[in-house]
C-alpha cells in the first residue's frame, strides 16, 4: 500500500479509537461499567490496528526504504499520540468513576 493510503488508514483507526474511548467515558459517567469496558476494548482494537500500520512504516524505513515525512504523516503522528493520551486518561477516569460509584452504591 502506498504511504498516503497507510496514513489515511491510520488516521481512520486512530479516530475510531478516540471515539470509542470517549464513548467509554460517557458510559462510565452513566454508571454502565459493562459498556464502558466494551468500548475501551473496541477502542484498543482500533488503536492496535493503527499501531500495526505505524510499525509497518517503521519497518520499511529501517529496511532502507525511504518514508517521506509530510504534513499528512505529521498529522498521523499527532492523531496516534492524542489517541494514546485519551486512552490512558479514559482508563484512569473510568477507574475513578468506579471508586466513586463504589462509595455511592456501585456501578451497574
Amino acid at each position: 500500500m502506498e504511504l498516503e493510503g497507510i496514513c489515511f488508514q491510520m488516521i481512520t483507526e486512530a479516530g475510531e479509537a478516540k471515539s470509542c474511548y470517549m464513548e467509554a467515558l460517557e458510559a462510565a459517567a452513566e454508571k454502565d461499567a459493562r459498556l464502558a469496558e466494551a468500548k475501551m476494548e473496541e477502542g484498543d482494537r482500533a488503536f492496535s490496528r493503527a499501531h500495526e500500520s505505524h510499525g509497518e512504516l517503521i519497518r520499511r524505513e529501517s529496511s532502507g526504504e525511504p518514508v517521506t515525512v509530510s504534513l499528512l504523516l505529521a498529522h498521523v503522528e499527532d492523531q496516534l499520540m492524542s489517541a494514546e493520551v485519551i486512552r490512558v486518561t479514559a482508563r484512569e477516569l473510568i477507574r475513578v468513576y468506579g471508586r466513586l460509584d463504589e462509595r455511592n452504591g456501585g456501578l451497574e
